[in-house]
């Protein structure tokens, strides 16, 4: 048990954009529960910002905090429903305009861009001949021909490939919108603006060695676009067990700033991705929602967590038949958040359950044992210095593949929700938020304590989420006794 008693316990923000409110809600339940502390923030995508302004406020309390966090987001990011209505946008999502001019006075000087942009009669004769064939019955020779009528999706596809692929007036504008120089409709990191210094980044750091004792662990990632990796920014540098150093500076991108905050939430085609120290990154979440592998690597106060709180605000049965392409853009970002945040929510719990752990209490008397034995006991006699290192290094394999027998608390995922960036959105969710996450504290309250020897506690599962591991067990018992047996 942890020195001071209470449990080491981490709480997750996972990504959602315009769900945010689900998030504030979460917080305002926990807000009026003072024993449950977090040593851990682990936070991705739109669950960093909400994670990050609530940690940054001075407000002596949590409710205080829930609401500094809730005027943040209603006056700085949300639009009033009024305004929404003709102009579905929030208030933060500007085009970078000196970004497009600097891109179109680049691209339009540029003589390159010009060499494939001119009338090629010969390509403009085969056109003419393919249309006619389109259009025209394909009857033996001699006999009259006679026109038939397109399918809409052939007319579409002729009017495509046929009229505006070979106008080099409609080449050159199509490359100019799709191969300029920027890569986002919007752009947010601008770290000296108004918006940006409304976040007080330096009041998440502690000042001292006291300090540190009472701030929480606060992380979100970015995917690194350069090394194809996952990054950690981080209040403080992350205390990970059983890692080496260089694979915590590895993994550790760096203090928490504006622009990394910026950086995980860049998701392509939206915002632009974002630069820092030389290396770009774009949005984490749709790689990893809620940092597990990182989470089970942490070090608080010495020793692994003890109970990880998953508030993951997207769910698929969030998403609604589209009216138009305000829907239907919304619904292709979360539909991929959605997915993944599920996945990655059962891949974890599958994780914990099963990978790593021991077929059964006998396996040091198995065949495959003895034979690692014998092999250990052979390179001894061989190489004695070689088999010290090894030594060295099973143990810090198995030390770092340790079971984690925790406590993971879900936070179930209100469905009457949609993805508008306006008021009503922002307090619904704040009110569905704050539901689902009472219910979660009552099961805690309830079973918190049932013994769970040698494996894991999940608490506030979904029913049809029981019936799965239920038969997910079942099959585990069987390769068990089949592998036993062989």
């Amino acid at each position: 048990m942890p020195t001071n008693g209470e449990p080491r316990r981490a709480i997750t923000l996972g990504g959602g954009g315009p769900a945010a409110g689900l998030h504030i809600g979460v917080l305002e339940a926990l807000a009026n529960q003072p024993d449950l502390h977090f040593d851990v923030w682990s936070l991705s995508c739109i669950g960093a910002w909400v994670g990050i302004v609530y940690n940054q406020s001075d407000k002596p309390n949590a409710k205080g905090k829930v609401e500094e966090t809730y005027e943040f987001f209603r006056d700085g990011v949300f639009r009033d429903d009024e305004g929404y209505r003709r102009f579905p946008i929030n208030t933060v999502f500007g085009p970078d305009w000196r970004s497009n001019i600097d891109a179109f006075n680049k691209f339009v000087t540029d003589p390159k861009n010009y060499k494939d942009f001119q009338w090629q009669p010969y390509r403009i004769f085969d056109y003419v001949q393919e249309s006619l064939s389109i259009v025209m019955d394909q009857l033996p020779t001699g006999e009259r021909r006679s026109f038939k009528r397109l399918d809409e999706g052939d007319l579409n596809r002729w009017i495509l490939n046929q009229v505006m692929a070979p106008n080099p007036f409609i080449r050159y504008l199509t490359s100019l919108m799709y191969l300029s120089k920027f890569n986002g409709l919007s752009r947010i990191n601008y770290p000296e603006s108004e918006f940006m210094k409304k976040i007080k980044f330096d009041r998440l750091s502690p000042s001292g060695r006291d300090d540190a004792e009472k701030k929480p662990l606060i992380f979100h990632n970015a995917w690194d676009l350069d090394r194809h990796e996952l990054t950690f920014f981080a209040n403080r540098p992350m205390p990970v067990l059983n890692k080496t150093d260089e694979s915590i500076k590895k993994r550790y991108g760096g203090p928490i700033t504006a622009q990394s905050l910026c950086a995980c939430s860049a998701l392509p085609f939206i915002e632009e991705t974002v630069e820092i120290d030389g290396t770009t990154y774009c949005e984490g979440a749709l790689v990893d929602t809620v940092n597990f592998e990182g989470l089970l690597d942490l070090q608080v106060r010495g020793q692994k967590l003890d109970e990880i709180w998953i508030s993951r605000i997207v769910d698929s049965k969030q998403i609604r038949k589209p009216d138009n392409l305000h829907d239907a853009l919304a619904n292709l970002c979360q539909l991929f958040a959605a997915s993944v945040g599920e996945d990655d929510v059962k891949l974890f719990k599958y994780h914990v359950r099963y990978d790593k752990r021991k077929c059964d209490a006998s396996k040091d008397n198995t065949a495959e044992d003895q034979n690692y034995k014998k092999t250990r006991a052979e390179a001894s006699k061989n190489n004695a210095a070689k088999t010290k290192n090894s030594k060295a290094k099973d143990s810090q394999v198995h030390s770092s593949s340790d079971v984690w027998n925790g406590t993971v608390v879900e936070i179930h995922v209100p469905g009457h929700i949609n993805f508008k960036w306006n008021h009503s959105n922002l307090d619904n969710g704040r009110k569905l938020g704050r539901e689902s996450a009472e219910q979660a504290i009552k099961q805690y309250r309830q079973n918190k304590d049932t013994p769970h020897p040698g494996e894991p506690l999940f608490i506030n599962e979904r029913p049809e989420q029981d019936a799965d591991w239920r038969r997910i067990r079942d099959d585990y018992q069987k390769l068990k006794k089949a592998l036993a047996e062989s």
